[in-house]
């Protein structure tokens, strides 16, 4: 039973809070009016609690939690209530640059206050970043499980259910989400948490929305070159434009000789990858790309485009200036897939991710204490123009790719996965793996390409919490 009153807990004894791990509703908070749609709501806010007994960073691993004032007077907002309520987990990573906690008006847009005016409780974490020697992979999956492990344990003590941690992210951020929830309580990540003091319990959580996740980034490469290999000008966005939170400013390019050699050896990697996979649609057909790049796999990427252009003629879109849209009678009966690619466009160069020159963020993300920068695919250390350039640990590289931890019972059951139908950040390839390996797997996925939609995130939320209602009260 949770204490849900300022008074109830007030009568508990000191000592409950003893420990620095433990979170006391009745202190260091302030007040908050929040206007949603003209209705007013009071908000109780905990802010830049330290979700860790031992931070290496304390301007980063910290946490920021909203509650409903509601909830400490025995109140309900719509079906939620203080036992019940989810608890949205949004995090604003991006770029894998360090990020701190989701405030509760925050340039993203409403996404926080909009969760609070719809009943869940929202606790965003901090976390570290590429940047800081200590913020290396895996810093920031380590620092959003403690701040997940800080919520479980002190699930007596706050309004909300701790059971129902539905998380949120977009971009590097959805990548955090997605290695979330395919890896909780996984032994790898026990050393890390031990030496930061993380609360010992669970890391599990029972939700995955990700927007756009940048992720499996060992295979990355490869996905991006297979879609785009035949799309040699590019609009590309410089290193510092990563997060994509910031305006994202394009620089207009034709690849050189070079790294068209490099996407042809690259996009020739790609087949063997997906079939290695042994993916199935739901149908139980296999998917495959044959040695050309073409093959039922491919077909599955077009059949999710296709949807993605009906969904938005049914709402109402004319997608009529699309001469590559095959339509009958308001019916999307074909697209030319490649005519597609074309107007989705090349954004990077080859390679995507794992850059030769070690100048892409991602090659910042997998450095160490010692050595900003490494490789993390075995096509671009063999091809590095740094010789003394290094490689990236294996063990580090596994840690952040959830493809590698979707054997076990850990593993949340429920994933809503959204990628732009305009996104050029990383291949359709990547999503449509996640996704389809998780069908694969047995668990609950709603994934879509929505129409028109660049790098991006929360964009419709109405419809994320309509799915989140769903999952929370099956």
């Amino acid at each position: 039973m949770k204490i849900l009153g300022v008074l109830s807990l007030s009568l508990l004894s000191a000592s409950v809070y003893a420990k620095g791990l433990k979170f006391d509703a009745t202190k260091n908070y302030s007040v908050q009016t929040i206007q949603v749609d003209g209705q007013s709501l009071q908000v109780r806010a905990y802010e830049n609690i330290s979700y860790v007994k031992k931070p290496v960073d304390p301007e980063y691993e910290v946490m920021n939690i909203y509650i409903p004032e509601a909830y400490f007077q025995q109140k309900n907002i719509g079906r939620y209530n203080a036992q019940n309520a989810p608890i949205f987990f949004p995090n604003d990573v991006g770029g894998y640059m360090p990020a701190k906690p989701t405030p509760l008006v925050s340039q993203r847009g409403d996404t926080t206050v909009r969760a609070l005016a719809h009943g869940y409780v929202v606790a965003s974490a901090g976390a570290r970043g590429r940047t800081s020697a200590l913020g290396k992979a895996p810093a920031a999956i380590v620092d959003l499980k403690a701040a997940v492990r800080y919520l479980k344990y002190n699930d007596k003590y706050m309004p909300g259910n701790a059971e129902k941690i539905v998380s949120n992210g977009t971009s590097a951020g959805g990548a955090m989400s997605v290695l979330l929830g395919a890896t909780g309580d996984n032994p790898d990540y026990l050393p890390y948490l031990k030496k930061l003091g993380a609360a010992p319990t669970s890391d599990k959580i029972f939700a995955v929305s990700a927007y756009c996740p940048i992720t499996d980034l060992d295979h990355a490469d490869m996905a991006y070159e297979w879609q785009f290999n035949q799309i040699h000008n590019y609009k590309k966005i410089d290193i510092s434009m990563l997060d994509y939170k910031v305006q994202r400013k394009e620089t207009a390019g034709t690849l050189t000789t070079a790294q068209i050699q490099t996407s042809n050896e690259l996009s020739q990697l790609f087949p063997q990858y997906v079939n290695q996979l042994n993916l199935k649609n739901k149908q139980g057909q296999s998917l495959t790309l044959d040695q050309q790049g073409h093959g039922s796999f491919e077909q599955l990427i077009k059949s999710y485009v296709i949807q993605s252009a009906q969904t938005a003629i049914n709402n109402g879109e004319n997608l009529s200036q699309y001469s590559w849209i095959k339509q009958q009678n308001g019916r999307v009966v074909d697209i030319d897939y490649n005519q597609y690619l074309g107007y989705l466009q090349r954004q990077k160069t080859p390679p995507a991710f794992d850059a030769l020159d070690l100048s892409s963020g991602e090659n910042q993300e997998f450095g160490t204490k010692t050595i900003d920068k490494q490789h993390f695919t075995e096509y671009s250390y063999q091809h590095r123009t740094n010789a003394n350039a290094t490689m990236a640990d294996a063990h580090i590289i596994k840690m952040m790719n959830p493809l590698q931890y979707m054997t076990q019972a850990s593993t949340s059951q429920h994933w809503r996965i959204r990628h732009g139908a305009y996104d050029k950040d990383t291949s359709l390839a990547v999503p449509t793996i996640l996704a389809t390996t998780l069908q694969n797997k047995g668990y609950q996925v709603d994934f879509a390409l929505p129409w028109g939609r660049p790098h991006s995130g929360d964009y419709d939320l109405k419809e994320l919490f309509t799915w989140i209602d769903g999952v929370v009260n099956e």
